[in-house]
């Protein structure tokens, strides 16, 4: 299934950058907050180790609630319990990543995975998974210095972005509304378009921006996305591709 295929090539992009980091880049301040590059990586390894488990049947949605924390909370306590020398982390999150893979592949297309706030299709979780390793890319990559360009794989992120919509609108309290999101590929040509051609709600602009806004890299008011209709700026304001 090609979004598998996508989910290892943005891995295997991570790979060859991280492959290339001296010690005192792994151990540099990233833009995830509290993190240096080897948290960021540690934390990769872990969830990806929670997507084998939850194919196994582990179920992941108590685990936060349990906990008495926040998801951010657990994730850093997590994080925090675990850290180790950077080549450890490393050969750590390379072998988790390869085995999430091959687990996602091999699951039920039908299965429900549990996960964070919702379960998820292996394909579903997939796109979870390639997105958010899009965006700690970027918390990488960004303070570093290194290039980390944008890809088609953003039509992935994108379609995420737009199916949770109803699932943003509600952890803001609001009612979800029919939202058009039409979107210019890296290519600088392509549309890529989600929703109902006859929404009276749209956004529109590059995909690259659209999903910086949606992982939490950027603000919406600096995007410089287009936001028209009665719902489409509350729309960006509340856009995500990541549970609460």
């Amino acid at each position: 299934m090609a979004i598998f295929d996508d989910l290892e090539a943005e891995q295997d992009r991570l790979d060859e950058i991280l492959s290339g980091l001296d010690q005192p880049q792994w151990l540099a301040e990233s833009a995830a907050e509290g993190w240096t590059v080897r948290d960021v990586v540690l934390h990769l390894a872990q969830s990806e180790e929670a997507v084998v488990a939850s194919i196994n049947g582990a179920d992941l949605t108590a685990r936060p609630a349990s906990s008495g924390g926040t998801l951010d909370q657990v994730m850093d306590q997590l994080v925090q319990a675990e850290r180790a020398e950077p080549e450890l982390v490393f050969q750590r999150w390379r072998a988790a990543r390869r085995e999430a893979v091959r687990a996602l592949r091999a699951a039920d297309p039908a299965q429900q995975v549990s996960w964070v706030a919702v379960p998820f299709k292996p394909a579903t979780l997939a796109t979870t998974r390639l997105a958010e390793h899009w965006a700690h890319g970027l918390d990488i990559t960004g303070p570093l210095g290194i290039a980390f360009p944008d890809t088609d794989r953003l039509s992935n992120i994108a379609w995420l972005a737009h199916r949770t919509l109803p699932y943003a609108f509600a952890v803001a309290g609001q009612e979800p509304h029919q939202v058009r999101c039409e979107l210019t590929a890296p290519d600088g040509v392509t549309t890529w378009k989600y929703g109902p051609a006859d929404a009276d709600s749209a956004i529109s602009g590059a995909a690259g921006e659209f999903c910086r806004v949606a992982a939490q890299r950027l603000a919406p008011g600096q995007s410089g996305l287009a936001a028209t209709g009665p719902y489409g700026p509350a729309a960006l304001g509340v856009l995500r591709t990541y549970a609460a």
